[in-house]
């Protein structure tokens, strides 16, 4: 069982799996205490839950149990998880069980395992569906060749069909008919039992006969969709060489497996954990990661992904993450909280199905009724009308047809190496207009390289160790460069101790360095202290025109020294950028930098407008006029600096997300590695997934109308209509599946240096 009790107080927010970590507590499997004032969640596997119309049941069903929070529903993985407020969730599991659900408790950790031995259709029902089928055709031959329809042999093989066949349904229609629900196992119950009342013996078993085999083959082409998903789980090995306390060798499952353990790869193998790579040296595939099937070097202390692979040396490595945190686990709970929401076409689907069935239905019912009554016509012709109605009342290709299609763009994305938090997503990449992007880490590589220094009062050596001694307090990428630069010019010098360290938001550091205060920062801040002169002016200027960024030592009277510091600019940059342009969507850049240096780098790659000396809240400003001024707004950034931005816009990317949490929680999109190209194939899948959309509910609706015309005017018959709904049902489906192929990597780069 996973059970979660979540303090309301430190989590009081509407959103869904907030996500408040220190609120979080862990139940064991079994455990029947919980805080009465918390919400619990459960997470089930139902084995017979793989397709809408069971999910409408169990919400229906579940619907009458007043503490239940909240429902979220994963079909292609067949499980369920419900938020309650209950003591316990028997009344839950008796509820299911009413419905003739299968239900199973399951253990968090253990979820992706259950997933991966997902069952498929028995030998058994392979068999039965054989006889069920010679049986039927049987009925019909024997019907045609004698003229009659209700001779012993043909009944008895029509019922031996409908038995073999349409058990489970009959079953599964009864228990929605008594819960007042009309989904398509109740509907063909009713149409199969009123095929043999008026004498259709033979037709009632070729209905139930293609009715079972088409819920076998939908079954096993949704599997298809499945196993896109179990193929990541399965990338990780489940064993791993580990080295013992002796110093000898021994392969332990991977689950058993401590951070700080140290494993053992050969050529050929995948990487079993995350970790950092602490002897030998090697070429990595990180293509189940990243999506980037180019093999990358890996040396000592660089960091290793579950599931990549060894493409040449030998290697040593200490594992830093369990099993079920490693970035590929972390990637499948993220692709299965996706599945769970819902698109926004799958909403107007559903809500669409809860009109179009009832209303059918009582057309049925007034085809059934009124010629016969009104017009003393034949009640067996009318009747029989009626039940092909009936079969057509099911919506299920309509129903089927969204979530296929959204989770197989889900699916393909995730091989691709872009994360999307869910439908709602993947459908409304198509309509940006704007993507903003900021420059350091993401046009850039952000890592920047001190290219020039100027002295402007005293012993240079003496202030650039006053810098050195501020930069290797702070995070920023131009401190890390000037930190970096000290570190091998004067590798035995040590710095100068530092006391009231302080961060100054977008504009530099400060700290206490003997009995003075120094700063080292940006152009504003130099400005905002007013030593800003106009020979630094100009010194700036001619720096920041060739795109460098320059950062300033001073006290709080007098600058001192200046650092000059440039960054490279991302090879895939250019090409990204005008791929964007050529889909219409307009870019720009915002970043904290100066305006010069944004303007120059702009420039270089093609943006259309850049924007520099921007705080957080002037990224946000900017957001929301581009909003305004264009409509659909993306953006890219780290997920820190930059939340404001993110937060507002549409949707808000993330980049090389692999080996960090904070983006994957925080980011609608995260790019598992550092190329903006995926930025324009995420829009090319989005309109691809689209497309298809709208091609399978036009395949859907227009099939159904069809026969909803020749039913009422008796051209169609109840077998027809059957294989019609699973002919249509089927089309979505494979249609859907198409965007398991989808790819668009670009290929070409052009390698380029500022």
């Amino acid at each position: 069982m996973s059970s979660t009790t979540e303090s309301q107080s430190a989590c009081a927010t509407d959103k869904p799996d907030c996500g408040c970590a220190n609120a979080t507590t862990v139940i064991s499997a079994g455990a029947d205490t919980i805080s009465s004032a918390g919400t619990t969640t459960v997470v089930y596997r139902i084995e017979n839950m793989d397709c809408p119309t069971e999910e409408t049941l169990i919400r229906q069903k579940l619907a009458s149990i007043k503490d239940i929070a909240q429902l979220n529903f994963n079909l292609l993985e067949r499980k369920l998880t419900v938020k309650h407020h209950l003591v316990d969730d028997k009344s839950i599991q008796s509820a299911l069980q009413d419905i003739g659900m299968q239900v199973e408790l399951i253990n968090a950790t253990e979820q992706s395992q259950q997933n991966v031995n997902a069952p498929t259709i028995s030998n058994r029902s392979w068999w039965l569906a054989g006889l069920g089928i010679a049986s039927a055709v049987a009925a019909e031959v024997i019907a045609w060749i004698s003229g009659n329809e209700s001779s012993w042999e043909v009944i008895v093989l029509s019922l031996f069909a409908i038995m073999v066949s349409g058990i489970g349904t009959y079953k599964k229609g009864w228990i929605a008919l008594t819960n007042f629900n009309l989904n398509i196992n109740a509907l063909m119950a009713i149409a199969v039992t009123g095929a043999v009342i008026i004498g259709q013996w033979p037709e009632a078993a070729m209905v139930m006969v293609l009715f079972s085999l088409s819920e076998m083959i939908e079954a096993l082409s949704l599997d298809r969709a499945r196993n896109a998903i179990r193929g990541l789980m399965a990338m990780a090995p489940e064993q791993a060489t580990v080295r013992q306390v002796d110093g000898s060798w021994l392969t332990v499952g991977t689950d058993q497996i401590q951070i700080g353990a140290i494993l053992r790869v050969a050529p050929g193998e995948r990487v079993p954990l995350d970790g950092i790579l602490t002897e030998g040296a090697s070429a990595i595939d990180q293509a189940p990661i990243t999506g980037e099937s180019i093999p990358v070097a890996k040396n000592i202390g660089d960091q290793l992904f579950a599931g990549t692979i060894n493409q040449s040396g030998s290697f040593l490595y200490r594992v830093t993450s369990l099993k079920a945190d490693s970035a590929l686990a972390r990637i499948i709970v993220r692709i299965e909280e996706a599945q769970a929401s819902r698109a926004p076409t799958q909403r107007f689907v559903d809500q669409f199905a809860k009109v179009y069935t009832p209303v059918v239905f009582l057309l049925a019912l007034a085809v059934m009724i009124v010629p016969p009554v009104f017009f003393a016509l034949p009640w067996s012709v009318w009747v029989y009308k009626a039940l092909v109605l009936l079969v057509i009342a099911c919506p299920c290709a309509l129903v089927v047809s969204t979530p296929v299609t959204v989770v197989s763009g889900l699916a393909a994305a995730a091989k691709a190496g872009i994360l999307i938090k869910g439908g709602v997503y993947l459908e409304d990449g198509r309509n940006l207009k704007v993507l903003a992007l900021d420059k350091t880490g993401t046009i850039t590589l952000g890592k920047p390289s001190v290219t020039d220094i100027s002295l402007l009062q005293g012993d240079a050596n003496m202030h650039l160790q006053l810098a050195a001694s501020l930069a290797i307090r702070s995070d920023h990428p131009v401190s890390g460069a000037i930190s970096r630069y000290w570190q091998t010019q004067f590798p035995t010098l040590p710095l100068t101790e530092v006391v009231q360290f302080e961060a100054l938001m977008g504009r530099g550091v400060k700290a206490r360095m003997g009995d003075q205060w120094f700063y080292l920062g940006n152009h504003r801040l130099v400005e905002e202290l007013g030593i800003c002169n106009t020979s630094l002016e100009a010194t700036l200027r001619t720096f920041e025109s060739d795109g460098k960024t320059v950062v300033i030592l001073c006290n709080e009277t007098t600058p001192l020294l200046m650092v000059a510091v440039a960054d490279t600019v991302r090879e895939t940059s250019r090409q990204a950028i005008t791929e964007l342009h050529a889909m219409g969507v307009r870019t720009i850049m915002l970043t904290g930098d100066n305006t010069l240096t944004a303007k120059a780098i702009a420039r270089h790659v093609g943006i259309d407008d850049a924007r520099g000396d921007l705080l957080p809240e002037g990224k946000l400003a900017a957001i929301h006029q581009e909003i305004a001024q264009y409509g659909r707004v993306g953006m890219v950034g780290d997920g820190i600096n930059d939340a404001p931005a993110l937060a507002k816009a549409h949707i808000g990317f993330a980049m090389g997300a692999a080996g960090t949490d904070t983006a994957l929680e925080t980011a609608d999109v995260a790019l598992m590695d550092d190329d903006l190209r995926k930025i324009p194939q995420f829009i090319q899948l989005s309109q691809r997934t689209s497309r298809i959309l709208k091609q399978n509910i036009s395949l859907a609706l227009g099939i159904k109308m069809i026969f909803l015309v020749l039913a009422v005017f008796g051209s169609a018959s109840l077998w027809m209509a059957v294989f019609a709904d699973m002919g249509a049902s089927l089309l979505v489906i494979f249609n859907g599946l198409r965007l398991l192929k989808f790819s668009a990597a670009s290929k070409s780069t052009v390698k380029s240096f500022i």
